[in-house]
């Protein structure tokens, strides 16, 4: 059996589905969708999620090992793990906001992983001493789940961000229709009233969604702090094990170390009453980037103890 080609046509297909997700779900943005489109966008999401899943599963039986040795296997599984959380939140929510967000971070990780990745880096390999261990599963499978978790935290804190400058006025795009009912409908002396409701309706629209997003992503962030904070222990004892030392300041550990820090000021701000929605939001989008310099960058910038997502290995 061909698996490299299952995998293959299962990734680019899962490709493929988010793209044609991304389209959809925008557009629910700027103009009006029934149940019918919504039914669509979860029944897309729910496709890739399991495409990914059966990608994953297919290297784990085949290759006899949990599929989270090198980067590519890690980043297939972020993938799965995001598309797995929008869904949950949409279902709890019924916003199609999250799966506006979430689609484009999802997509670019599917494609980075297509497109950019070397072939050599795509094959499993047998793994080092050093993976040969049940931490492996433990360690690297809630590390990643708290990144996909605090990645849609922060976007949901920068589209609060984005929503409260004002320059979003109506996020669902209805005004133009009501726009034109108001014209049809009432004389042109009592438009100026009306467009004042209008106006009004829309700020009290605004404000109820940014208090969502601004609950909804202190609440994913509360949830996900704990699992980097478990996933750091779970490290260390690891790294205790195969190497002999709790910690040693590889560049991978100083910046988990730092993304702990980033969300842990961001809780802090959070518990302060004093402290209003946006300065936390501000922390939370610091997040975003540390996270993706914590997973992603440290394998471009430099080598450590943590090297098997290299790209000039």
């Amino acid at each position: 059996m061909n698996t490299n080609l299952i995998e293959n046509t299962l990734i680019n297909t899962s490709f493929g589905l988010l793209l044609i997700g991304l389209i959809i779900y925008w557009s629910t943005l700027t103009i009006n969708h029934d149940n019918q489109i919504n039914y669509l966008c979860v029944s897309l999401a729910i496709t890739v999620n399991i495409m990914l899943a059966l990608s994953l599963i297919i290297r784990w039986i085949y290759n006899r090992y949990f599929p989270l040795s090198n980067l590519y296997e890690s980043m297939i599984f972020l993938a799965w793990s995001i598309t797995l959380i929008q869904i949950i939140l949409e279902s709890k929510t019924k916003n199609k906001l999250i799966g506006a967000i979430t689609i484009p971070v999802t997509l670019f990780i599917v494609a980075f992983t297509s497109l950019s990745l070397p072939d050599e880096l795509k094959v499993a390999s047998p793994l080092v001493p050093a993976l040969k261990s049940n931490w492996l599963i433990m360690h690297v499978t809630v590390m990643i789940i708290s990144y996909a978790t605090l990645i849609i935290g922060s976007l949901l804190s920068i589209l609060f961000l984005v929503i409260s400058s004002n320059k979003i006025v109506n996020i669902q795009g209805n005004s133009n229709n009501n726009l034109k009912k108001v014209f049809f409908k009432y004389e042109l002396s009592n438009t100026e009233q009306t467009l004042k409701s209008l106006n009004n309706k829309n700020s009290i629209n605004r404000i109820n969604l940014m208090q969502l997003l601004d609950n909804l992503s202190y609440r994913i962030i509360g949830f996900g702090f704990p699992l980097l904070t478990i996933g750091i222990i779970s490290g260390a004892v690891w790294a205790n094990d195969a190497w002999g030392t709790y910690w040693s300041w590889d560049p991978k550990e100083t910046w988990a170390l730092i993304t702990w820090i980033i969300f842990a000021i961001y809780l802090h701000s959070r518990l302060n009453k004093q402290t209003n929605g946006k300065k936390p939001a501000i922390i939370a989008s610091l997040g975003f980037v540390i996270i993706w310099i914590c997973y992603l960058g440290v394998n471009f910038l430099g080598k450590g103890l943590h090297s098997y997502g290299w790209l000039l290995s």
